[in-house]
């Protein structure tokens, strides 16, 4: 029996439908059997893992909005899809907080978006907007001419900043001896609570994150972490242009490593329409985002060794980067928003000397990661800064949604490119580094380690790239090469036609969630087509949200001091976190 028959007897006409389409298993359910499928699933099957949760407005249908979870049971390597279907004047469901930690925040963003509410939410209240926002955003028909309140010289009406709470109101302190204005030491003494802001203005949290803290001494006893300060409203552009059009903005989800981001967009459009790239295209596509790996990696070591004191690391590591992005600008023709990838192939080939290039530049990079290690990695004030610091366990991790370098330094054995091997990553011979404590230290080590691997397995793919086109010739969605464009009438057209003309490329009606392996964990791009040149949806599964999502359970219970290196272990990159 499979799954879905299995989920259709068991909860009989609470299932409305099952599919599976593109290799993947979707369920429709009432919303009054929504918490016994999921802890059904949990509990008996082992989908361990809510990798996200997102709506979909379909404006002109009744119900209005289809609530859409995407579940992941890492021992079977199974994926499941569960849609809710809720009306606007009745936009409610249960909340999933009880089983997965990350539920907090998906939720919370769900609400702020769309204005779905989660009855039993603990703290539901805007996440990438201000408190006293009026609408809710990504819904269709809000209006883009739309402005939010504010006051005039000399008028007394209340901004929507003014109903901002207080870091007092915000924070909920769990333990019932701290949560009075002042507690005692035991010593007859009173303690006072202090409640402190770190960022947005901090260094350590690059001028977009904001934590708010309550400390008793120099202890954290309760957090708030609230971003949304660099939101840039990637979901919301990507319904007003075309499918090519969206590719630039992919560029700035993680700005750190922008092919990555590239290539799992132009896969989520490529397996709407069925298709697979050319082989040759495929080990490009791989060598590409194993560079921007590195990079991804090297700027991470590199800051937060910087935030805690190690400055000579950060000149070493930016340097090595360096090399890189000379490798991707030589391809590309751009260091850091390249915009290489198109739906259906690339942009251009690798240059003819590239491999040269690319072995001196790995042997360059190679040394200094050495030398980062002999002046690190047993350095004592450095080791006693992370080790033991901010540890998380196996099964927190999985229920706070944690992926990438973060999950495997707790012991998870979870890589997207070894549990579902995409493009062409099951012909190569690679290891996944895993920690095993779960700590600051472990994180490091791990990115560290990766950084080999990464290079291993671009080496692998350059001895082995085959020949042939780095393109589709499917005149449907490839863009033809520009120096056609520019000497032919038929490339001309095709251009014209899905760039200029308003027709664009339309993939068939449907939905397709495509995960890869981003620098920070699993990048999920899950986009909805409705045949049209315009996604009718397109959703990203940013890794490090569930990561700072985490943050706040990090760092209780941690030294104020200790703050600096758990928030820059978990590499926040603020394109990707409130995209």
């Amino acid at each position: 029996m499979s799954l879905l028959q299995e989920l259709s007897q068991e909860f009989g006409q609470a299932v409305l439908s099952t599919h599976a389409r593109l290799g993947e298993e979707t369920v429709v359910l009432q919303r009054k059997r929504l918490l016994d499928l999921i802890r059904y699933l949990k509990n008996k099957r082992g989908f361990d893992f809510l990798m996200d949760l997102t709506v979909v407005d379909r404006l002109e249908e009744v119900p209005r909005f289809q609530v859409v979870y995407h579940l992941y049971a890492r021992e079977t390597n199974r994926r499941l899809r569960i849609k809710v279907q809720v009306a606007a004047k009745d936009a409610h469901l249960p909340t999933l907080t009880g089983e997965y930690r990350i539920a907090d925040w998906l939720e919370r963003e769900a609400w702020d978006m769309y204005g779905v509410v989660f009855d039993g939410h603990p703290d539901l209240r805007r996440i990438l907007m201000y408190e006293g926002f009026e609408g809710y955003p990504l819904r269709k028909d809000y209006p883009k001419e739309r402005r939010q309140p504010r006051v005039g010289p000399g008028s007394t009406e209340k901004t929507a900043f003014d109903k901002t709470p207080s870091i007092a109101d915000v924070l909920v302190l769990d333990d019932p001896d701290t949560s009075q204005a002042a507690v005692s030491s035991g010593t007859g003494i009173k303690e006072e609570i202090m409640y402190l802001n770190l960022g947005p203005s901090h260094p350590a949290m690059h001028g977009v994150v904001r934590i708010s803290v309550a400390l008793k001494g120099e202890t954290v006893i309760a957090s708030d972490v609230e971003i949304g300060y660099m939101h840039r409203c990637f979901e919301k552009e990507a319904e007003t242009h075309s499918y090519t059009g969206v590719i630039p903005y992919t560029d700035r989800l993680n700005y750190v490593s922008p092919l990555i981001n590239n290539v799992g967009y132009a896969m989520a459009v490529e397996k709407l329409f069925e298709v697979e790239t050319p082989e040759r295209c495929q080990y490009v596509r791989v060598i590409m985002s194993e560079i921007s790996r590195i990079t991804d990696h090297l700027t991470c070591v590199g800051a937060f060794a910087m935030e805690l004191g190690a400055f000579t690391i950060f000149l070493y590591l930016m340097k090595s980067r360096e090399y890189l992005y000379d490798l991707i600008e030589d391809v590309t023709g751009a260091r850091l928003t390249t915009s290489y990838t198109r739906i259906g192939g690339l942009k251009g080939d690798l240059s003819p000397d590239f491999k040269e290039k690319c072995r001196e530049a790995f042997r360059k990079v190679r040394e200094d990661i050495q030398e980062c290690d002999n002046l690190l990695s047993r350095n004592r004030i450095f080791f006693d800064r992370m080790r033991g610091v901010g540890v998380i366990t196996p099964e927190d991790a999985i229920s706070c949604g944690f992926t990438g370098p973060c999950l495997r330094a707790a012991g998870v054995a979870y890589d997207v490119r070894k549990a579902e091997p995409y493009l062409v990553y099951d012909r190569f011979d690679f290891e996944v580094p895993l920690g095993t404590d779960g700590d600051c230290y472990d994180r490091y080590q791990v990115r560290m380690m990766e950084m080999e691997q990464s290079m291993r397995i671009v080496e692998q793919a350059l001895r082995n790239l085959p020949g042939g086109p780095i393109c589709l010739d499917d005149k449907r969605m490839t863009l033809p090469p520009k120096e056609l464009v520019y000497t032919t009438i038929e490339a001309l057209m095709n251009h014209f036609k899905l760039i200029m003309d308003g027709h664009g490329i339309r993939p068939p009606a449907g939905e397709a969630y495509m995960p890869v392996e981003g620098g920070n964990g699993e990048l999920g791009f899950y986009v909805v087509s409705d045949g049209t040149g315009i996604p009718a949806r397109v959703r990203v599964r940013a890794p490090c949200f569930a990561l700072v999502a985490g943050l706040s359970h990090l760092i209780r219970g941690r030294m104020l001091a200790d703050v600096v290196p758990i928030f820059g272990s978990i590499n926040m990159i603020a394109g990707e976190l409130d995209r």
